[in-house]
């Protein structure tokens, strides 16, 4: 599967709905809930005009938006179908968003993950992400989010075929 970049003609709703599914595990884990429960098929829109949002497949089975920063490119809203995951297609994501970041001058990749996703950490460190901050939600008086951040050294040697 080819990652694309998604164009003006999406189907915005149908990248919402992946979204939402692949969200739901989180579902009375998290406090708050989930920014994307407010997550709007304009949002997605504008995300793609303003920043990038990358797909795989058609219709999309897994979504990745990213978002410019001073000194990392940010990583949001990683979803894979629920069904489809633990098949590398956040692996390719990735890959993704490190060719980005190195497209765009960026020495590294920046991304936030839940205080109690400690899954999801783990994964983010298998990853080789290190956790660079913690965060409160504003009216939490504790860390509700913690920032993860990976350094990217030059691009990897690709093979020629």
């Amino acid at each position: 599967m080819i990652p694309r970049k998604a164009g003006e003609a999406e189907d915005w709703e149908a990248i919402r709905g992946l979204i939402l599914r692949a969200f739901a595990f989180m579902e009375g884990r998290i406090d708050p809930p989930s920014s994307a429960h407010r997550l709007t098929p304009e949002a997605i829109a504008r995300q793609a005009r303003e920043g990038e949002v990358w797909l795989l497949g058609d219709p999309p089975v897994a979504c990745l938006f990213l978002t410019p920063r001073p000194q990392a490119l940010y990583l949001g809203k990683m979803a894979v179908e629920p069904a489809r995951q633990g098949r590398g297609l956040g692996r390719a994501l990735m890959a993704v968003a490190e060719d980005r970041a190195r497209a765009l001058g960026l020495p590294a990749l920046e991304l936030e993950t839940r205080i109690e996703l400690v899954e999801n950490q783990a994964a983010f460190r298998a990853m080789g992400f290190a956790q660079v901050a913690a965060s409160a939600h504003p009216g939490f008086d504790r860390p509700t989010s913690l920032t993860f951040r990976r350094a990217l050294g030059p691009a990897p040697a690709r093979a020629r075929g």
